[in-house]
């Protein structure tokens, strides 16, 4: 079963089906990797700058995996 997202001005994206154990390695690449950009704000508050830094380390994260997956899925 996928998951599936709103987006902005009406769009809409399918998110494909992803088991828990990756879910859990995305989430901490992505925190250490966010951690650098949020502990230079200033604030604890949320903030756009807050989300970008957020948003750019999950991606970062996945495309980590997925370079791993490549590698040694063979």
């Amino acid at each position: 079963m996928s998951d599936s997202a709103w987006r902005t001005n009406g769009e809409f994206v399918k998110m494909p089906d992803m088991d828990e154990g990756r879910k859990r390695v995305i989430l901490i690449a992505a925190a250490i990797l966010a951690s650098r950009k949020l502990a230079q704000q200033d604030s604890a508050k949320p903030s756009p700058a807050s989300n970008c830094a957020i948003q750019d380390a999950i991606a970062f994260a996945e495309r980590i995996m997925r370079q791993i997956d490549n590698l040694y899925s063979r």
